[in-house]
């Protein structure tokens, strides 16, 4: 029988018997204890309520027989891999699986291959692409044809958003069924049943609730801490307490997908806890980002930005204050460096906010983009040459200083059909406050200069 048909892929897991230990069979090699724990049905399965729980759509497709192609979205360690398993399983459908990391066309050829034999049987085959975002456009296309007329269901598995990262020809043909990560009630219970079928001490309620917190959503990564914490718990021990659980993991940081999408989810926590003026928890994204590895003079680069962005001219001490930090990181380093960046994010956080600057040019640019290349008005020109003069180039320029509070009534700099156009608006608040009230009083001018204009103009 296929080591890849439905009925092996759960081999029994129970520990030898007494005729097996006395040499009557041979002991069964050793599997990690995720392995071990791995569902064998849907009601083993912990946690994706959503999705398994009665009515939801994996459980309906369960149970009324419809199996389809599809791509399972999530974080590591949630179940993507076991359900796929668990598909195949209970449609006694053939197992093909290819890891998108080692594999290429040729283990895509012989899926096909292996798909046509046991069709020919009346049998199908479940094809379980492990992170499918890894193979390339060509790659994924080659599936396309067999999805397509029925040969196999294809389950493809991925830590990456689906929209960017599989082709939309693939994606229009499954499902995407989004995977959760586990939450802590379902990974205190999976603790419990991982020291239940280790026979080790039992982890004392503090040591549990840090394992929850080291796993971070992941069942895999829980699990294997479990087992490496009390393979190194001592003889004897009546619990595992925090301590012991320490000395066993080291000092490990949590999961943190540096280039993926949690990677990009905390950016923009980190920014809109900025933007929404919220100190505390702009300074636990920012903290959260160092521990989990990302390049703290990243962050000094995303900080500069939301001054621009998110603050402009309501405090433009936002600026120079971001630009200070990344300089300082750069002079001390790590750890010292960071408060700085700290510091910033603090003052970033409680700063009056406004994005008046950021809208203004973001709707300079769409006019530009669309609009006619406007001449620039004669007035405004430079005229380093006689004939240019003779042109009238700057004729009618007055310039600024010669007039009281070097401004100019009733001139305009805008190109010709554009008199009078306002991009920026101030918001009412830091400095911001007082340029809006300046900008309204020269604006009365303008309007009152070019209703009354002087005698001569």
């Amino acid at each position: 029988m296929s080591s890849v048909e439905s009925d092996s892929l759960f081999p029994e897991l129970t520990a030898p018997s007494a005729a097996s230990a006395a040499g009557a069979a041979p002991a069964a090699p050793y599997q990690p204890l995720a392995e071990r724990l791995r569902p064998r049905t849907l009601d083993d399965v912990i946690g994706q309520r959503h999705l398994l729980g009665p009515g939801m759509p994996l459980r309906t497709a369960f149970e009324a027989g419809r199996l389809h192609s599809m791509i399972l979205w999530g974080p590591p360690g949630v179940g993507k891999t076991t359900l796929a398993r668990l598909m195949a399983q209970a449609f006694d459908a053939q197992f093909i699986s290819i890891s998108a990391v080692l594999g290429g066309v040729k283990d895509i050829r012989e899926a096909v291959e292996r798909a046509q034999s046991v069709a020919a049987q009346g049998r199908r085959t479940v094809v379980f692409v492990d992170e499918v975002h890894r193979f390339n456009k060509a790659q994924q296309d080659a599936f396309l044809p067999h999805v397509e007329s029925g040969l196999f269901i294809f389950i493809g598995a991925t830590t990456e958003n689906p929209s960017f990262e599989v082709n939309s020809a693939l994606l229009s043909r499954a499902t995407v069924q989004v995977l959760k990560a586990i939450e802590k009630e379902d990974l205190l219970a999976l603790v419990t049943r991982g020291q239940q079928t280790l026979g080790c001490p039992l982890f004392s309620a503090a040591a549990a609730e840090r394992l929850a917190a080291y796993a971070d959503g992941d069942a895999r990564r829980l699990l294997n801490a479990v087992e490496s914490a009390a393979s190194l718990a001592p003889v004897g021990a009546g619990e595992i307490d925090e301590a012991a659980l320490e000395r066993a993991l080291g000092e490990q940081l949590r999961r943190y997908d540096k280039g993926g999408e949690q990677f990009y989810d905390v950016i923009s926590a980190l920014h809109k806890s900025v933007r929404g003026s919220d100190p505390d928890a702009a300074l636990y994204w920012f903290v959260r980002m160092l521990d989990g590895g990302v390049d703290a003079r990243y962050i000094a680069r995303r900080l500069i930005r939301m001054a621009s962005e998110d603050i402009g001219l309501a405090d433009p001490r936002a600026l120079r204050m971001t630009l200070d930090a990344a300089e300082t990181y750069e002079r001390l380093g790590s750890p010292e460096g960071e408060l700085t960046l700290a510091q910033a994010v603090v003052y970033l956080a409680v700063a009056p906010k406004s994005n008046a600057v950021y809208k203004a040019y973001n709707q300079v640019r769409a006019l530009v983009k669309q609009d006619q290349s406007r001449p620039v008005p004669l007035h405004l020109r430079n005229a380093p040459t006689q004939l240019m003069k003779g042109l009238g180039y700057g004729r009618e320029y007055r310039y600024a200083h010669d007039f009281e509070g070097g401004f100019v009534p009733g001139e305009h700099y805008l190109p010709d059909g554009l008199e009078g156009t306002q991009f920026y608006a101030p918001v009412p608040r830091g400095l911001e406050l007082r340029i809006g009230e300046k900008l309204a009083d020269l604006r009365r001018r303008n309007e009152q200069a070019i209703q009354d204009p002087p005698s001569g103009a």
